[in-house]
């Protein structure tokens, strides 16, 4: 064998720097990944607050429901909490009763992760509260007739998931609370979402204007179409609850579309706006759980995941008030029993894989899609959504 020449002797060292300067560059790169990547786990998993209910709920919880047949998974009850603190800008909207629960709705996960339901609980039911402990935990609160959001006035979240376990016998096993200045962000970071406006807004108590038509909202807006009870439906409160499970129904078409999932730039902006506005119990305070819990329902699929209002009636006293009709027990003990929604209970729910009208894939202009019986249209345009 020959010799190398000087010039393939020169050439070897050359070759061997290139290849350590690759190689070094890879290595660099990887470790920006992981530290980088390590640093966002760590900036986001600090944004969530932590909170504790449990010396709050008391000893006497129901039990939890475990299924006759072993699963993978047990039920899931999780109860959504909207904190209507209204600092800043939008404070007039509600006058000075801040701290309220200005959204509640309890979560429900089956157990073979087929199927999810959430029920919204109208804030102005009439309801007999328990005992519940005060904010600080040091004093306990008598229970008696009211209004179902003055728990949380009076005990924050834990006081809001004792009445919910008390009144409907349910265990709930976990609890996040959104802040509401905070939920604008997170539409700003998805570039807004989409919302159709059946008809002109001009609410001059709340000092709300939208416009008419199927558009894109950003977080301001956004926060006065989820808050607006005047001018855009006559039934207040229940009317903005429809809204609101609608908007989520969009929000979450919008978060898990691939326009966000394969942009790592919003996907991060984000989940920085979520989790800075969420406060949760410990066992979902962290990225993991909650990344987890996101997968289960991105599995259980967008049409698989519905929106209802508890069964209700005018509460005679007080025609401003509602009471849970009886078939709110029905529904309770579906929930308890992880069961599915019966045909009359899903035909007044809204899906998160829901279309917004006037959005392509909808019917034109916003009007009745030929799968919307006349029934359902007239039902939404009730509560202020377009049919």
């Amino acid at each position: 064998m020959s010799e190398p020449t000087g010039a393939e002797r020169a050439k070897a060292p050359r070759k061997h720097r290139v290849w350590k300067i690759v190689l070094a560059t890879v290595l660099a790169l990887v470790l920006v990944v992981v530290v980088g990547g390590f640093l966002v786990y760590e900036h986001l998993n600090g944004n969530i607050t932590s909170l504790d209910t449990t010396k709050a709920l008391g000893t006497d919880r129901p039990s939890a429901y475990v299924p006759k047949t072993p699963t993978p998974h047990q039920p899931l009850n999780i109860l959504l909490l909207g904190s209507d603190t209204r600092q800043g800008k939008g404070n007039h909207i509600g006058g000075q009763t801040p701290g309220l629960s200005d959204t509640t709705i309890l979560l429900h996960i089956n157990a073979t992760r087929t199927a999810a339901y959430g029920v919204s609980i109208p804030r102005d039911s009439m309801v007999q509260r328990p005992d519940c402990l005060s904010k600080d935990g040091k004093t306990t609160v008598p229970g008696g007739l009211s209004m179902f959001n003055e728990a949380y006035a009076i005990g924050g979240a834990g006081c809001t998931e004792r009445t919910v376990e008390q009144l409907t016998g349910i265990r709930i096993d976990h609890f996040v609370v959104v802040d509401f200045n905070g939920f604008k962000h997170m539409v700003d970071a998805l570039g807004g979402v989409e919302v159709c406006v059946p008809k002109p807004v001009h609410d001059d108590i709340g000092h709300i204007n939208l416009k008419a038509g199927t558009y894109t909202v950003t977080g301001e807006q956004a926060l006065d179409y989820v808050r607006v009870r005047h001018d855009i439906s006559a039934n207040g409160d229940i009317g903005r609850m429809k809204r609101q499970q609608a908007f989520l129904a969009s929000m979450a078409n919008k978060a898990i579309s691939l326009g966000t999932l394969s942009n790592p730039v919003k996907l991060y902006r984000f989940l920085d706006a979520a989790t800075k506005s969420l406060t949760t119990d410990p066992g979902l305070a962290n990225l993991q759980a909650l990344a987890g819990l996101a997968n289960q329902l991105r599995g259980i699929g967008l049409e698989n995941i519905q929106f209802l209002t508890v069964p209700f009636e005018t509460y005679q006293p007080d025609p401003n008030r509602l009471v849970w009709a009886p078939e709110a027990k029905k529904l309770w003990r579906r929930i308890r029993l992880d069961q599915p929604l019966s045909h009359k209970e899903s035909r007044s729910t809204i899906s998160a894989s829901d279309q917004v009208p006037g959005s392509p894939g909808a019917s034109p202009s916003g009007g009745v899609s030929p799968t919307v019986s006349p029934t359902r249209a007239e039902h939404r345009l009730e509560n202020g959504l377009c049919a």
